[in-house]
């Protein structure tokens, strides 16, 4: 049975949302996983003739993402640094997320679960070859089967039984301990993200040491390095201080708390798009700060530009 091409779009856009989430777990990039996710729809709408109809539509089209995302991954041939650092990583805007959800239309459609999508966790799974990193999404995100799970890979039973125990091990040593019920978010962290934009606005170095634990972690993919402890994040404050005024908003990225930071160089008339931090609380304040650049800013339904000044 094939689709006709109103069908198919149909059937495109009704799984999109979800299959770019799904793209995006395997490759770790937006960009990337908007690529691949044309791609998949191009092989799709090539081989429609094999489809074979009834309710495996959606299944269909997973394998075809997911045989397009490791046909990605073995044509860049990257490896983390020794260090674990991810250059490609990319926040995913929560207000797409949200696009993911059982309807009427989509009842399959699984929710973003938060310890599925947050940023360590997403780091984290780019470490692991990439059949263990499909295995294990198909089977402990999407929940499905060992046997869909090898029907899809291609793969024996015991084998993706086994690439999933191997991938389980790795994220037991490598990720946090986290709270699950966390959604959204906490108190804790709608006070440390205001309390990280107060500080960031007004300069405090003081007042932002004080939200921060002494062991907090600052990472700025794509560029190499990471920044441990307190005190190292000092020359980064100076400097930020040095380049201008700035103005953040609030918005969320990865189910976690995220800052939208716009600069306002000397001589300049408005503050301009610059960089999202998002930010991982633990224990003691602010654990984590992963930094990105302004690129995807149209995507969290940011403006490039912020030309009122707020008043004090």
């Amino acid at each position: 049975m094939s689709l006709d091409e109103t069908a198919f779009n149909h059937a495109l856009d009704r799984h999109r949302r979800e299959l770019h989430v799904h793209c995006y777990r395997m490759l770790g990039s937006f960009d990337e996983a908007e690529d691949a996710l044309q791609d998949a729809f191009l092989r799709a709408w090539k081989a429609r003739e094999t489809f074979a109809g009834g309710e495996g539509l959606r299944a269909w089209l997973y394998k075809i993402a997911t045989n397009t995302c490791l046909d990605a991954l073995r044509a860049k041939k990257r490896r983390p640094p020794a260090e674990g650092e991810v250059p490609w990583l990319q926040p995913y805007p929560d207000r797409l997320l949200d696009e993911v959800a059982p309807t009427d239309e989509q009842p399959d459609a699984v929710v973003v679960a938060r310890e599925t999508i947050e940023l360590t966790y997403m780091a984290v799974i780019q470490l692991l070859p990439a059949r263990q990193r499909a295995v294990l999404v198909l089977r402990d995100v999407l929940e499905w089967s060992a046997i869909e799970t090898a029907e899809i890979l291609d793969m024996s039973v015991p084998s993706a039984n086994s690439a999933l125990q191997r991938a389980r091990a790795t994220l037991k040593d490598r990720l946090p301990a986290h709270d699950a019920e966390r959604e959204p978010l906490s108190d804790e962290e709608q006070r440390l993200l205001q309390g990280f934009i107060a500080t960031h606005e007004s300069g405090d170095w003081s007042a932002a040491a004080e939200l921060m634990r002494e062991d907090i972690r600052v990472s700025m993919p794509p560029n190499p390095g990471v920044y441990e402890g307190r005190e190292s994040l000092r020359p980064l404050i100076a400097t930020a201080l040095a380049m201008g005024e700035w103005r953040l908003v609030p918005t969320t990225a990865n189910r976690m708390p995220c800052a939208a930071s716009y600069l306002r160089r000397p001589g300049d008339t408005v503050f301009r798009a610059f960089k999202l931090d998002v930010i991982r609380a633990g224990a003691g304040g602010i654990a984590e700060i992963t930094t990105f650049g302004s690129a995807l800013f149209p995507q969290f339904g940011l403006p490039d530009e912020l030309a009122e000044v707020r008043q004090s």
